[in-house]
């Protein structure tokens, strides 16, 4: 009979190591399937290179396949997104060597897709607004927490019944999302702000109804989000919210 051990915990450390899978994974944070001709651009690799490590991906149980068409389409498996940023929270920051790798870098803090909610400092100030407005309660210890003391466990806001009626009048309905197997609302660590942004059904939600608004555009192959002038003046409106635009 097999005997079960701890887990191979540094086999996925080997699968995430290599740059050009990591590169790979980090694309597919934007939430959005990719093929492998779209990886192997981001990777800056061949296409026969690409397909030897989306398969390492596939087969270490990171990435899934799924067919469109003539296509073959990769996604993160499930849980493999928080723990890319969770990771992201220990990694140090990049090098930058060109003027284009630093505008990447500071659009990318400014507001990107984080697999399917926002993040980055319009993120994280939607987040901050919302509990301010009293539409979130956090409870205790959950405002603006620190990386280093987020071991308490509590990990999800509760939406007050003045936030219900907020996210209605922005079009989402929560007794809808309360009703899908996904937690209504997460925590999630933001990697660059090192404080939280709305993750979980809810965080999902309302990223799908600002793009629908047009308040914020996410960029094709990129985790790069832009908030439009009409989302800057309607985060305004609804939360208060006056950023500093530095896209």
């Amino acid at each position: 009979m097999a005997v079960v051990g701890e887990a191979d915990l540094a086999r996925i450390g080997a699968l995430i190591g290599d740059r050009t899978r990591a590169a790979m994974l980090l694309m597919l944070l934007a939430g959005r399937p990719r093929s492998a001709s779209d990886l192997a651009t981001a990777a800056g690799v061949s296409a026969p290179l690409a397909s030897m490590h989306l398969r390492k991906l596939v087969d270490g149980g990171l990435l899934v396949v799924e067919p469109a068409g003539r296509q073959r389409l990769f996604r993160l498996a499930n849980a493999v997104a928080d723990a890319l940023e969770g990771l992201l929270l220990l990694a140090p920051p990049a090098s930058v060597d060109s003027l284009r790798a630093a505008v990447s870098g500071r659009r990318l803090r400014w507001a990107r897709l984080c697999y399917d909610h926002l993040a980055g400092t319009v993120g994280v100030a939607i987040r901050d607004g919302l509990v301010a407005a009293g539409h979130l309660d956090p409870g205790e210890a959950g405002m603006g927490r620190a990386a280093s003391s987020a071991s308490d466990g509590n990990t999800a806001d509760d939406v007050t019944a003045g936030g219900a009626g907020a996210f209605r009048a922005l079009g989402i309905d929560v007794a809808v999302l309360e009703r899908r197997r996904r937690p209504l609302t997460r925590r999630c660590m933001d990697w660059s702000e090192r404080r939280d942004h709305l993750a979980g059904s809810l965080g999902a939600a309302l990223l799908s109804r600002l793009i629908e608004l047009d308040w914020v555009r996410a960029r094709e192959a990129s985790r790069v989000v832009t908030v439009t002038a009409e989302g800057h003046a309607g985060l305004r409106g609804w939360l208060d919210i006056a950023m500093e635009v530095t896209e």
